[in-house]
């Protein structure tokens, strides 16, 4: 397991179960070169130790935190209200009638003064929660800008590819 030390970005779901959607943000970090520490930690069944790691986030050398959860979502909430450090909110779908969409107004209805940067719904939003935080990491790090920019350039490349082969 990567030391807390040693990487910018945290990753942090409420279940196992979260695990499958949340491979593809660590598959996204990982393509920037940036690996993860990775926490399963319920805002509900284990409160306080989110707040401890939401503490100690800053000091423990993490400059993102990526937060996933279904159902009430309460866990970027939870962490976000505990530290300064941008908290990206995933909201993800748990099993009932409502899609996810359950989680994601649970996700970005913060109070004034507590932000969370929530982002689409499921795998989607997993993927773009790790370019954020990455986009975020690239402010003060010219070597993740430069893997910003090689990325918009292959995302242009292959949807002119997608466009030409219909022509």
């Amino acid at each position: 397991m990567v030391s807390e030390k040693t990487t910018p970005v945290a990753v942090v779901m409420g279940s196992d179960s979260d695990m499958g959607v949340m491979q593809s943000c660590i598959d996204q970090l990982g393509d920037f070169g940036v690996k993860p520490v990775v926490r399963i930690i319920s805002a509900h069944r284990t409160p306080q130790i989110v707040a401890e790691f939401a503490q100690n986030a800053a000091e423990s050398g993490f400059k993102v935190i990526i937060a996933a959860a279904g159902m009430a979502a309460h866990l970027a909430g939870a962490l976000a209200a505990k530290t300064t450090l941008p908290v990206i909110g995933v909201p993800l779908i748990s099993g009932s009638c409502l899609e996810g969409v359950d989680a994601l107004l649970s996700t970005m209805q913060m109070p004034p003064g507590v932000p969370v940067a929530t982002v689409a719904i499921g795998k989607a939003g997993a993927k773009n929660a790790a370019v954020l935080a990455v986009q975020i990491l690239a402010l003060t790090d010219e070597n993740l800008r430069e893997k910003l920019a090689e990325f918009k350039k292959s995302q242009k490349k292959k949807v002119i590819e997608k466009d030409s082969a219909l022509q």
